[in-house]
């Protein structure tokens, strides 16, 4: 009788176990193409805030994320896409950076390499975790670049940016997606 006990009570634990793991990891699922993109508020390292609805209906906009400031790849995706400032500009796209870094450590890392776009801080990372770019415990992002379309419609999703040449490789695939207005 004890073991049948025994047996019933532990496989109620397993199931109950498996449901509430299982629960856990459907709660939210992957930002993907097509689907609508998530609203954000963040403060610019040039003291502006930014947000997805000032563009709505206006221009495209491509956010894209870094683990942390000051770090080499970091420093290296930022300053390529500074040094492809004025061909993006050109594109008509509000593009960013952005990371998890407070506000004060952005506004530095941008001073430091001379930018002319600004880098958005999201240090309650509710923003990064909309966009789904917190991965297990780490505390920094993935390195994902987003492009929405003037309509706040994912269009795409570069999960394999290559920091040398990010910039070049970001005017590339919004002139690739149609963003660019026609003449």
């Amino acid at each position: 009788m004890i073991p049948i006990v025994v047996r019933t009570i532990t496989v109620l634990g397993l199931a109950i176990g498996l449901v509430l793991v299982g629960g856990a990891g459907t709660a939210r699922a992957q930002a993907k193409i097509g689907d609508k993109a998530p609203p954000f508020s963040l403060k610019g390292s040039d003291g502006k805030t930014y947000t997805l609805d000032q563009f709505k209906g206006k221009s495209a906009v491509v956010i894209a994320w870094f683990p942390k400031a000051f770090t080499g790849g970091c420093t290296k995706e930022c300053k390529s896409l500074g040094e492809s400032s004025k061909d993006l500009r050109e594109l008509n796209v509000a593009f960013f950076t952005a990371s998890v870094d407070p506000p004060d450590v952005n506004k530095k890392f941008a001073e430091s390499l001379k930018l002319d776009y600004p880098i958005l801080s999201d240090p309650d990372k509710r923003a990064a975790a909309a966009y789904d770019v917190l991965h297990g415990s780490s505390p920094y992002p993935r390195r994902w670049t987003f492009y929405i379309d003037k309509d706040g419609i994912i269009r795409g999703i570069d999960r394999e940016v290559k920091v040398d040449k990010a910039g070049a490789d970001m005017a590339a695939k919004i002139k690739e997606l149609g963003f660019v207005p026609k003449k």
